[in-house]
């Protein structure tokens, strides 16, 4: 089940899975991988829901899922080293998206404050994004995350919220 709706940039241009795009973001790793996705998307996604309306919110929360895959699918074309095995691996989970409401969140709340636990550190919401990717990058564990689908997530949900004239000042 996972290889036929988990999104592989590969099986979607030679063997026409077109609808990995948009399956990928229902299939996780394991209880960890979805816990922290749904804590997140709970955590900071129900303000956006309530701000927007549920069905605007979908909305938002699919473009961005989706243009984290087709991020992934451009950046398995390119010519950098890492592209031919972006093109061949297999991406799974909801992070992308869940990337798009953080940014969304932050840019509308940019000065509430985030409590990390691990340590305790306050946190500004502009800053959580920045210091996300910073630890995907130093953390050892973290060689079978989608650098470019949280990217994706959160480079599509910014044009998607300018396209609609939100995002607060940023």
């Amino acid at each position: 089940l996972t290889l036929l709706l988990g999104l592989r940039p590969a099986d979607v241009v030679e063997q026409l899975h077109l609808w990995q795009p948009f399956t990928y973001m229902f299939l996780h790793s394991g209880i960890f991988h979805i816990l922290f996705n749904m804590l997140a998307l709970w955590m900071f996604g129900v303000e956006l829901e309530r701000m927007w309306g549920s069905r605007f919110f979908v909305k938002y929360y699919f473009v961005c899922g989706a243009g984290a895959a087709l991020t992934t699918m451009v950046m398995a074309f390119t010519p950098f080293g890492f592209a031919d095995q972006l093109y061949s691996s297999l991406t799974i989970g909801a992070s992308g998206a869940v990337y798009g409401v953080l940014l969304a969140f932050s840019l509308l709340w940019p000065d509430r404050t985030i409590m990390l636990l691990f340590p305790p550190i306050p946190l500004k919401a502009i800053w959580f994004i920045p210091f996300l990717f910073f630890m995907e990058v130093v953390t050892p564990g973290a060689r079978n995350v989608s650098h470019v689908g949280h990217l994706g997530g959160v480079l599509v949900g910014y044009v998607a919220l300018r396209a609609m004239g939100l995002g607060g000042r940023a």
